[in-house]
């Protein structure tokens, strides 16, 4: 009986000590709003997001660069991460609505959901969204 006891003590202590399983980015993913679809794919070790639809706003007509400005928003690389620990990843992010590209990170707390923070001031100021998985 102390056997199994001790058997099953292991076996709890190995599990909760066990690396959480990592969650992939990849597939499409809907912003906050519901207004942006991106789909997340490996692109040279690094994640990358790249805007499949986008509801209103159709052109990039906020590019700081004024001969992007006509360009379909459908296509746009918008998201540029490599990893930074398990579940997490920093790069670059394109908010279209102003033209601007802000350093960003991102997490997955879950397989269904991932947190998305763009910063300026070297991170002093951010402003997050959680994106929701579509199939």
């Amino acid at each position: 009986m102390k056997t199994i006891a001790l058997a099953g003590a292991a076996l709890a202590l190995a599990l909760t000590a066990a690396p959480a399983l990592a969650q992939s980015p990849t597939g499409t993913f809907v912003s906050q709003s519901g207004d942006t679809r991106v789909r997340f794919a490996d692109c040279g070790g690094q994640i990358c997001g790249t805007i499949v639809s986008v509801r209103g706003q159709t052109t990039d007509e906020k590019n700081e660069n004024a001969s992007l400005r006509s360009r379909a928003l459908a296509g746009v690389r918008m998201i540029t991460m490599r990893p930074n620990g398990p579940n997490a990843w920093q790069g670059t992010l394109y908010n279209y609505q102003d033209g601007k590209t802000y350093n960003g990170r991102m997490t997955m707390p879950s397989a269904n959901s991932m947190s998305l923070s763009g910063c300026v001031l070297g991170g002093m100021i951010c402003r997050s969204q959680t994106w929701t998985r579509v199939n």
